[in-house]
């Protein structure tokens, strides 16, 4: 029997089962839908894209995985030395892994042995109220939404803070001295409720990381290659460590990368054995995840999707700019994101059927009604996502 994720099972109503998928449609045995959440945020070039099919079959014609641990190959090299290209400033150092979450507590594991192999006891973490980060153990510590980890307890050694500069400096102020590093999910908290804020916040975090000595993280696992309308927003702060994922496959095959400077690498690379980064999942560098990564980077670049990000964006703004309801709290809009957060929960009971029967697959959550969409959608397709949302509400 499947345990699926995030639902009670005894209550649950059954999946759909899909049989096929093509461009930005998911198809069942008498349907087609839109996908307008691109397999929870990853799929950014729809499915069954010519160009990443042959970059699987290629390297599968070899081989499809060998451990990283004494060992190397090409699709790994190629795939390091893009990001390395790719990436803003000194974030030259890659780490594999096998998932978003995984990437995550790498970073944190980074930050915490950083601070330890200089012999510091820095051991506190900063995160952002209502962060999400993944449902591995340490990622729960420094998430801070008990809607997926009310049964784990108090959390230790994290301090929450809302996205604001005040209380940003007040943190910093009281316990500079004790953190080992800042989380954040930038600009766009994506499982947290979709929250956007903006841009000077991460700034003024970038200075008062330099000036404490503290590592900024950003988990881009979510808004990575251009969800919120800029290729990373690392490339308008750079952190010191950077978490990718989801889209970093195209949605093909689960593989993340935590990125770390120069500075972090140093504080590992050393004489002492102890000082080394213990940490090895058996499907860290992927060949066939990397060969579709490094495929999924080049389509990036050669189809210009910033600005088909920026055309989503805009249909998008046109789309919802007449759209108010006395149950909607706010419409929010950033790069490739929508988000329609309402009052109450139940008013987007039974949502998800009824985009069903209007062609589009999409899974609300909580409060939020949302639409990640793949880049490649077309724009009528785009107007169909948008207005089976507000369809919703003018029943």
């Amino acid at each position: 029997m499947i345990w699926y994720p995030y639902a009670q099972m005894k209550t649950m109503p059954p999946p759909i089962k899909i049989t096929d998928a093509n461009g930005v449609y998911l198809y069942t045995e008498d349907t087609r839908l839109i996908d307008s959440v691109s397999s929870w945020w990853s799929v950014i070039h729809g499915y069954r894209h010519p160009v990443l099919d042959e970059a699987v079959r290629t390297q599968l014609a070899h081989f499809s995985h060998v451990m990283l641990g004494g060992l190397t190959h090409e699709a790994v090299e190629k795939l390091s030395d893009k990001l390395e290209s790719w990436l803003p400033g000194d974030l030259n150092y890659c780490f594999f892994s096998d998932s978003g979450s995984v990437a995550v507590e790498v970073a944190l594991k980074m930050a915490l042995q950083f601070q330890v192999n200089r012999g510091s006891r820095r051991k506190t973490v900063l995160a952002l109220e209502h962060a999400y980060h993944g449902d591995t153990f340490k990622t729960m510590e420094v998430g801070d939404d008990d809607d997926y980890h009310f049964a784990f307890g108090e959390k230790q050694g994290v301090i929450h803070i809302p996205t604001e500069i005040p209380a940003l400096e007040t943190a910093f102020r009281m316990y500079g001295e004790q953190l080992s590093c800042f989380i954040v999910e930038p600009l766009l908290q994506g499982a947290g409720g979709m929250r956007m804020y903006e841009l000077p916040f991460l700034e003024r975090a970038r200075a008062l990381c330099d000036q404490y000595d503290v590592l900024l993280v950003f988990d881009e696992v979510a808004t990575g290659f251009g969800r919120t309308g800029h290729r990373f927003v690392a490339d308008l702060v750079c952190p010191d460590i950077l978490v990718l994922g989801k889209a970093l496959t195209g949605g093909y095959i689960g593989h993340a990368v935590t990125v770390a400077n120069r500075k972090v690498f140093d504080g590992f690379y050393s004489d002492d054995p102890s000082h080394a980064l213990m940490h090895g999942p058996t499907f860290m560098g992927n060949a066939l995840a990397c060969s579709v990564a490094l495929a999924s980077i080049e389509l990036f670049e050669s189809e210009r999707y910033l600005t088909k990000i920026q055309r989503i964006t805009a249909v998008t703004q046109r789309e919802m700019a007449d759209f108010s309801d006395p149950r909607v709290k706010e419409v929010r809009i950033l790069g490739g994101c929508v988000c329609i957060e309402v009052h109450d929960a139940q008013t987007l009971h039974g949502f998800q059927q009824f985009a069903y029967r209007r062609g589009v697959f999409s899974r609300p959550f909580l409060n939020y009604m949302y639409a990640m969409v793949p880049y490649i959608i077309r724009e009528d397709e785009l107007i169909q996502v948008l207005r089976t949302m507000k369809d919703w509400f003018r029943q």
